[in-house]
């Protein structure tokens, strides 16, 4: 499955890897793509939910909007 957010948060490399890094620890995550400019982050995988995303983009300082 893919799921793709709209994102807003820091744009600094440090602060996407660890939006990279904390959504990657989800079990069931495959592949994280965060487009900065766009505001998107593209996530593939299967079985992880919303709220998990939600957290871990929380956790690195981001915001996800529907």
């Amino acid at each position: 499955m893919t799921k793709n957010y709209r994102i807003s948060g820091p744009s600094t490399e440090a602060a996407v890897d660890s939006l990279i890094d904390e959504v990657s620890l989800i079990e069931g995550t495959h592949t994280v793509d965060v487009d900065t400019d766009a505001g998107t982050m593209t996530i593939t995988g299967e079985d992880f939910s919303g709220d998990e995303v939600l957290q871990a983009a929380q956790n690195a300082g981001f915001e996800i909007s529907a």
